[in-house]
């Protein structure tokens, strides 16, 4: 079941994120946040942008997605960057497909116009997954971020809604 984001989500939340950040170039942020720092990014994020959550049968959070504006310019207004992640051996079932489409089709009923993923290049799995819905690979910046000693590719998908 999608629903909106609560602030009681912010646990299970925090544990999806930050096996990202342990373990994997996939998020570019380094050190693991706790409980109380999510649900000030929850806070922030949701009271103006789309923020929605799977749960499972049991209740429990199996992923997470939302928006916010790809820039702070207002020229740049409409333009929003997309943010998705599954609990680790949630993929592959749907999840973020039906994730993914609840945040498109809310993102065109309030007329925003094009959104935008920020995936490292070598999470070809998340490449794949937005070239799937109808994201257009637009750029593709090479060494632009560093990881477990490692310089990393990033890749800019864009979708007109």
């Amino acid at each position: 079941m999608i629903r909106p984001v609560t602030l009681d989500d912010a646990p299970a939340i925090t544990d999806i994120y930050n096996h990202y950040i342990a373990d994997t170039t996939v998020s570019f942020e380094t050190q693991p946040l706790t409980a109380a720092q999510m649900e000030k990014r929850i806070a922030d994020l949701s009271a103006s942008n789309p923020y929605y959550v799977n749960v499972d049968d049991n209740g429990n959070v199996t992923g997470y997605c939302y928006v916010h504006p790809w820039k702070e310019r207002a020229a740049y207004s409409g333009t929003m960057e997309t943010t998705i992640y599954l609990k680790a051996g949630e993929e592959a079932r749907g999840i973020g497909t039906a994730l993914m489409k609840t945040l498109i089709e809310e993102c065109r009923r309030r007329g925003y116009r094009i959104l935008i993923a920020c995936v490292t290049a070598e999470n070809t799995g998340s490449v794949a997954f937005h070239k799937k819905l109808g994201f257009e690979q637009v750029s593709h910046f090479k060494k632009v971020g560093r990881k477990f000693n490692r310089l990393l590719d990033v890749i800019d998908l864009q979708y007109e809604l």
